[in-house]
Parts: structure tokens; C-alpha cells; sequence
């Protein structure tokens, strides 16, 4: 599957990207409508960094006590009650005078709820669509995201301006429910992809199955760490303008929807195998700049530049489904989302705490800064792990599989088992194993 044309005739995928496009516009209003409401109340870069992404440090919580939901639950189902419950939650959040600790509280629950959701959504995107059409579809949603981002941030600008921040966050909890009439309406009803109720034991022992892999271990740190640090960045932007955060937003997404356009539609799997750890950096190195505090046209720029680097992430989630037997996908892709929000809420929240020692200009070089040193590491250690590969362990040559070694070409593939398929190079993870062709937020 190669075409927009030939995804759009998938049924099933229409709804789910209307689905998800809803789901995101809600979630892009809200963000820096809360976060100007409580910079506003604290004049506190920490805690208006935590309004906008502490949710996402909510969700290691429910990837390692509920993720097993992710599978368990009928998608149509899970994804209609989950948009309203964040309705209710984004209503509540308007209140006037809510205390700090009830928005906080409110904010954890959300990010809870949102782990399940997240394995929900992208385990059904992976059902309903060809193994080849994974890259295509995940690509489609991210482009409906940085769409929805440039029009949400813009519009949530204009509401803030209009209505005020409680305002905007009251038009975000109305979009939740017609999110939740898509899912009803929109989607046929499957059942569960696993059987067996979900609980706290049967998320563990997924999770310890898909941490036992070598190369998936690696493929989730370089889902996690190298962006997480990256959105600490952008969780700096209402502190850094508060009056053109919504730009700096906007221009992210923008960027963000270039790059997932460029790899997921247009770029040969030659170039994508190649291409995993130049994206990493470039989603870091332009941060390093606001340390000189750039005027606002120059700082857009920066911005949009960078986020052209966020494809990085399609290319390790391709890799991460070739390495997953197919009835634990859904808590696979939760697992990663999980990781990988609750890596943007640490970042965050260490931003905010850095900038609140220096300034957020200085804060957001730190962040940058020490992505590329994550990025750098995974990619030295990736190449050793590679000349291992090739030596063997003779020193004579490439080590051939053995009878409980299915090799990379076969791994992960209808094998629930916790076979190592061989060493990953992380900065060409989005390659598939052997010579088979390669392949982001809440």
C-alpha cells in the first residue's frame, strides 16, 4: 500500500482518522488554554509546563497497571466512553477557581485513561489496515495531527483572545463528544484482539515480554528519550512568548507535518533505512540556538525546522511492529505511547525546572542538547552492536542462527516467545529485519 488513494478505501480507516482528528483538535485547544490559566494564577514556568504535558507522566501509571485493556477491551467501545470521560474532565477543568491540586488531579486521571486509549486507537489502526500499509496509515494520522495542531493551536489562540483561556477550554470538552459520535457511528464493531479480562498481572507479563527483546528495547529508547527531551523544549514556549505561543506551537506542527509527509509518502526505503538517527538530530540541534534568545520570525523558524525531525518516530514504529507478535500490538504501540508521554511529561517538568534556575531560552538548549547526546550514544552503540553482528563469534565471519535463533528475518512475527532476533542498529531501526523494507502524540 503506496498511495493516499488506495488507505482512503480501507472503510474502517475513514472513521478513525476522523476519530483521531477530532481527538486531537479537543487536546490542542485545551493544552495552552490551561497552561496560560495557571501561568497566569503561578506565574510558575514549572507548573504551567506540568498543566499543559504532566498527563503524560500519568502515563507509565497506566501502561503498567491497565495497558493490558489496550487488547482487551472492543475497540468501538473503549474509544467512544474514553472521548467523553475527556469531555467530562476538560469541562470540570473550567471551572473558576478549581484548586491547583484538583486541576493536577484531574490531570492524572486523564493521563491514565489516555495510556489505554492511545494502545486502543493505534492497535486498531494496525488490525484494520494490510501489515504493508502500517507506515502509510500511522504517517496519515500524524499529517492529521500537525494539521489539526496548526489550525488548533491558531484557533485556540483566537478563542483564548475571544473567550478567554476557561472559554476555549469549554469549546475543547464540546469537540470531545462529536469525537465520541464518530466512534460509535463511524466504526463496525470487532471484538477484543486477546482474550481474558484485562488486569494488573496480564499487563506485566506483556510488558516483560516485550522488554525481554534486545532490539525492542533499543527501538523503544529511541521512541522515548531523544523527542521526550525535545518536547521539554516546546513545553518552554508560553514562558519564552507568552503572547505568541500559539505561533511557536503552530510552526512545530507545521514542521512535524512536513516531515511525516516526506518519509511516510516519498522517501525510498533505501533512503529511510539511512535516515533514523539525521532526523534525531536535526529534531534537537535547532534548540540549541534559543540560548541567544532569537526574535520571534527566526524562532518560528527554528521551530518547524526542528519538527521535520519528529518522522524519526515512524521509521522506529515500523520496526517495533515487525518485532511484535500480532495479538499484543495494541499494548505494544500503547507501551510506546506510554513511554514516550510520560518521557514528555519528565522532560517537561525538567525544563520547567531548569528554566526556573536560568531562563527558558537557556533551558531549552540544555534540553536540546542533551537529546543529541542520547541520539549520538544510541547510534555508537547500534554501530557495535552491528560489527559484532558481522564478526560473529569465531571472529570469522557473521554468526549464523541457530535452532532457537528464528533470525531477524522471522522475528517477532506470530512468535510470542522472547527470542532476541540479533542486535538493532537504533539509528536504523526503522529498517526491517534481513532485506525486507523499513518504516507520533496524544
Amino acid at each position: 500500500m503506496r498511495t493516499y488513494r488506495e488507505l482512503f478505501r480501507v472503510p474502517q480507516f475513514r472513521p478513525l482518522f476522523a476519530f483521531s482528528a477530532i481527538h486531537v483538535a479537543a487536546s490542542t485547544v485545551s493544552g495552552p488554554a490551561l497552561g496560560i490559566l495557571v501561568y497566569s494564577a503561578t506565574a510558575s514556568p514549572l507548573l504551567a509546563a506540568l498543566s499543559m504535558f504532566g498527563s503524560s507522566l500519568a502515563q507509565m501509571i497506566g501502561a503498567t497497571l491497565l495497558m493490558s485493556a489496550a487488547d482487551r477491551l472492543p475497540p468501538r467501545a473503549a474509544m467512544t466512553g474514553m472521548a467523553l470521560a475527556f469531555g467530562a474532565a476538560t469541562a470540570v477543568l473550567a471551572v473558576p477557581g478549581l484548586p491547583l491540586p484538583a486541576v493536577f488531579s484531574i490531570i492524572l486521571v486523564v493521563g491514565v485513561v489516555a495510556a489505554v486509549g492511545g494502545g486502543v486507537r493505534y492497535g486498531l489502526l494496525n488490525e484494520i489496515l494490510p501489515k504493508d500499509g502500517y507506515l502509510l496509515g500511522r504517517s496519515v494520522l500524524n499529517m492529521c495531527t500537525g494539521l489539526a495542531q496548526v489550525g488548533g493551536y491558531a484557533v485556540g489562540g483566537l478563542l483564548v483572545a475571544a473567550l478567554s483561556a476557561r472559554g476555549a477550554l469549554l469549546v475543547a470538552a464540546a469537540l470531545y463528544p462529536v469525537g465520541a459520535a464518530v466512534a460509535r457511528f463511524g466504526l463496525a464493531r470487532r471484538p477484543p484482539r486477546a482474550a481474558g479480562r484485562p488486569s494488573i498481572a496480564a499487563t506485566w507479563r506483556v510488558n516483560a515480554l516485550l522488554w525481554s527483546s534486545g532490539p525492542r528495547r533499543r527501538t523503544y529508547l529511541a521512541l522515548w528519550v531523544p523527542n521526550g527531551l525535545v518536547v521539554g523544549c516546546e513545553a518552554l514556549f508560553v514562558p519564552y512568548a507568552p503572547g505568541h505561543a500559539g505561533l511557536l506551537f503552530s510552526f512545530a506542527a507545521l514542521g512535524m507535518l512536513v516531515g511525516d509527509t516526506v518519509v511516510g509518502r516519498f522517501a525510498a526505503p533505501g533512503l529511510r533505512r539511512r535516515a533514523a538517527t539525521p532526523l534525531l538530530l536535526l529534531l534537537a540541534a535547532p534548540y540549541l540556538v534559543f540560548a541567544a534568545r532569537p526574535g520571534l520570525p527566526f524562532a518560528l523558524a527554528l521551530a518547524a525546522l526542528a519538527s521535520v525531525g519528529f518522522a524519526a518516530s515512524l521509521l522506529f514504529q515500523e520496526r517495533l511492529m515487525a518485532l511484535t507478535p500480532d495479538g499484543i500490538t495494541g499494548q505494544a504501540l500503547g507501551l510506546h505511547a506510554s513511554g514516550m508521554l510520560t518521557m514528555q511529561g519528565v522532560a517537561a517538568a525538567l525544563a520547567g525546572s531548569v528554566a526556573q534556575l536560568t531562563s527558558p531560552g537557556t533551558a531549552m538548549a540544555v534540553m536540546a542538547g542533551a537529546s543529541l547526546v542520547v541520539t549520538l550514544a544510541l547510534a555508537a552503540a547500534g554501530r557495535r552492536d552491528r560489527e559484532a553482528a558481522d564478526i560473529g563469534p569465531t571472529g570469522t565471519g557473521p554468526a549464523a542462527p541457530g535452532p532457537a535463533d528464528p533470525g531477524p528475518a522471522d522475528a517477532g512475527r506470530g512468535n510470542p516467545g522472547p527470542a532476541d532476533p540479533g542486535p538493532v542498529d537504533p539509528g536504523t531501526a526503522g529498517a526491517e529485519p534481513g532485506t525486507r523494507r523499513g518504516v507520533s502524540a496524544e
